[in-house]
């Protein structure tokens, strides 16, 4: 590989940690900003929407913009709008300015989030060879260093507002100096045909043909897109649904003390890190059809050992196996809707993402309402329906296009 594709991973890398980074410091200063504004759990959970809306939004958005005008120049954009939008809530005193904040902040968000997954798309397929999951692990990263920082920060006696823009001013500086090693454009459709030669006439003559299949496959990549998309869904809403849920089955189910469930979540995060590190390693060797498949279906087990199981040392092993099988099964999506298309990659990866983040948001509060009719630990069942069906609708990678086995008769 040359320098400049080396370089270009690198500053990937960068921007998912950003994404990452900038995204925890939010979180870690909730609790003080929901102290500070003065509102209730129920208030702040409907100001979160506005959170998610924005993230939504900004992710079409942006999809059309990185397609449009290239991910070296939206993706930096957005890294410093999103850095300079996290002071935004920690400067906020009233429940509308905290409102306006989050639909700010999401938007900006949500535009980074695709700009830099479509760029790593353009990444993988330069490289020749699986590299999606690690840039999702750094991510992961991201919110281990935002977690460190907030509480180096708090102990320090800064506001929310201090470490937040304190934060917001390395990320802007990082999104700055990692933009010049980010890659063009990506080729169009049009551009990565062999039309070299002197056959003129013979490609005007196949030029009709060519239109046609072109018109059939968009039609049926477009289908493949929003199942893809649907399978985003569901895998993300059982990853958010473990991070908000994790901790109080335990606390709430199992009787733990509050220090002992808060490491139900912590391994959960943990082995869904460990294992995005060696997933792309694995989807080389086998394709990333079985990573989804077999990944689904370990979390559909790990998940019901947690709704079943009378022990927390059990219970451990099942949220550990949950994010395991998770771990690999998002970075296959993006990375298949991405090279589904070259150059629509930004609006096939936003449709996934966007769709998967409405399941994130809506994991927790499709269990919360669960609660209200069966037990906690009963209405993680519904988590094992949705991972069993993402290993049984997998099969949907072998058609896509799946850059391994390309990737691997394409060396130059």
């Amino acid at each position: 590989m040359n320098d400049s594709l080396r370089a270009a991973r690198v500053a990937t890398f960068a921007y998912f940690i950003l994404c990452g980074t900038v995204m925890g410091t939010w979180v870690v200063n909730i609790p003080a900003i929901e102290e500070r504004v003065g509102i209730s759990h129920a208030t702040l959970g409907g100001l979160l929407v506005l959170l998610g809306l924005g993230a939504f939004i900004g992710m079409q958005v942006a999809g059309r913009l990185t397609d449009a005008l290239g991910a070296r120049v939206v993706v930096p954009a957005t890294g410093v709008l999103c850095s300079a939008a996290l002071v935004l809530p920690g400067l906020s005193r009233e429940p509308w300015t905290l409102a306006g904040a989050l639909l700010a902040f999401g938007f900006c968000n949500g535009c980074l989030d695709v700009s830099m997954n479509a760029h790593a798309v353009h990444v993988e397929k330069a490289y020749g060879r699986p590299v999606m999951s690690a840039f999702h692990a750094t991510f992961s990263v991201g919110g281990v260093l935002a977690a460190l920082v907030g509480a180096a920060t708090a102990s320090a006696g800064l506001t929310p507002a201090a470490g937040m823009a304190a934060m917001g001013a390395l990320g802007i500086v990082i999104a700055l100096a990692s933009a010049r090693a980010l890659l063009p454009a990506a080729p169009t459709a049009a551009d990565t045909g062999s039309g070299s030669g002197s056959g003129s006439a013979g490609e005007a003559e196949q030029a009709p043909a060519a239109e046609r299949r072109r018109a059939g496959a968009g039609a049926g990549a477009s289908r493949r897109i929003w199942v893809l998309a649907a399978l985003a869904l569901m895998v993300m809403l059982c990853e958010g649904a473990a991070n908000d849920w994790s901790a109080l089955h335990l606390k709430d189910v199992l009787g733990a003390p509050a220090s002992t469930a808060a490491f139900a979540y912590g391994t959960f995060a943990a082995t869904m890190t460990i294992g995005r590190l060696l997933a792309d390693r694995l989807v080389a060797r086998f394709g990333s059809m079985p990573i989804l498949r077999y990944g689904a279906a370990s979390a559909a087990v790990g998940i019901t050992i947690v709704a079943v199981s009378p022990w927390i040392w059990a219970a451990f092993a099942g949220w550990g196996l949950f994010g395991l099988g998770l771990s690999g099964c998002v970075p296959q999506l993006f990375s298949a809707a991405g090279h589904a298309d070259p150059a629509a990659a930004g609006a096939n990866v936003s449709r996934v993402a966007g769709l998967g983040y409405v399941g994130m948001l809506a994991g927790p509060a499709v269990i919360g309402w669960m609660t209200h009719l069966v037990a906690l630990n009963h209405a993680f069942v519904l988590l094992t329906l949705l991972c069993a069906i993402t290993a049984v609708a997998a099969g949907i990678l072998r058609t896509a296009s799946d850059p391994t086995p390309e990737m691997a008769t394409s060396s130059h």
